[in-house]
């Protein structure tokens, strides 16, 4: 806990990354969210195309720890058939008590504002989810493609992880943001320029901003001391840190 507020940090990983030397062991995440003031960390596993077996791995992640950790369901048109995306999503709500949904579209050739997206955001729109997307360079993940499918999905709220991650990109995301209610920023990213969470709180507003860090890709207390250093307010802070978080997971 920082200055009061609960800090959530909204992107985690579940799962092995061999290729990045990633590997959720509890403990050490534990003592780097600890060592950081993070109280809880939203964690997923894009892994495993069919979403089903990531999500059971997320589920028993998250069982050791239910005070800590908070489950996103993951699941990709990738799936044999893409009607499984639904019935996934529902499991992983009702049965897993997952709070959010993730998706990884460089794993797949769609684009986001393509069809075969569709289902799961018409399963957020009718359930006022969060989707927290990765967003980037790719030719799938451009910023801007949310900035089309967000009018369309108003009960939705779609959050773009890393906000893009290089200017160009991120500017498209600060674009989106203003645009439309329901789009937000998160960052977790390797910003190399000072002043990023400056541009992103001035921009779109702290209201629209969440703290989010990659572990275990990433260190969570190198990623949280942007925000705790920022010049933005201290009441910015704390809705960038925790108060967005809590308000779009519905968490008491």
């Amino acid at each position: 806990m920082i200055d009061g507020v609960q800090v959530i940090d909204f992107h985690g990983h579940v799962g092995r990354w061999d290729r990045y030397g990633m590997l959720d062991e509890p403990a050490r995440i534990l003592h780097a969210m600890d060592a950081g003031g993070v109280d809880r960390a939203c964690v997923f596993n894009i892994f495993h195309p069919d979403g089903t077996t990531g999500n059971d791995l997320t589920a028993r992640f998250v069982a050791q720890h239910p005070d800590r950790f908070i489950g996103f369901a993951y699941v990709s048109p990738l799936l044999p058939e893409r009607t499984q995306c639904v019935p996934e999503l529902e499991r992983a709500m009702d049965r897993l008590h997952f709070s959010a949904i993730k998706l990884y579209p460089p794993s797949t050739p769609w684009p986001l504002h393509e069809p075969p997206w569709e289902p799961i955001y018409r399963f957020a729109n009718a359930r006022g989810l969060a989707i927290l997307l990765h967003t980037g360079g790719e030719p799938q993940s451009l910023p801007k493609l949310v900035g089309e499918i967000a009018p369309r999905y108003p009960r939705a709220n779609f959050v773009m992880g890393h906000s893009g991650n290089t200017p160009p990109e991120r500017g498209q995301a600060i674009a989106a943001a203003q645009a439309h209610p329901n789009v937000y920023l998160e960052t977790c990213s390797t910003f190399r320029s000072p002043g990023v969470i400056e541009q992103l709180v001035n921009e779109a507003g702290a209201e629209r901003v969440l703290y989010g860090s990659d572990l275990p890709l990433m260190d969570p207390r190198s990623q949280i001391g942007k925000i705790i250093t920022a010049q933005i307010s201290a009441a910015a802070k704390r809705q960038v840190l925790g108060d967005n978080a809590r308000r779009l997971l519905r968490l008491a």
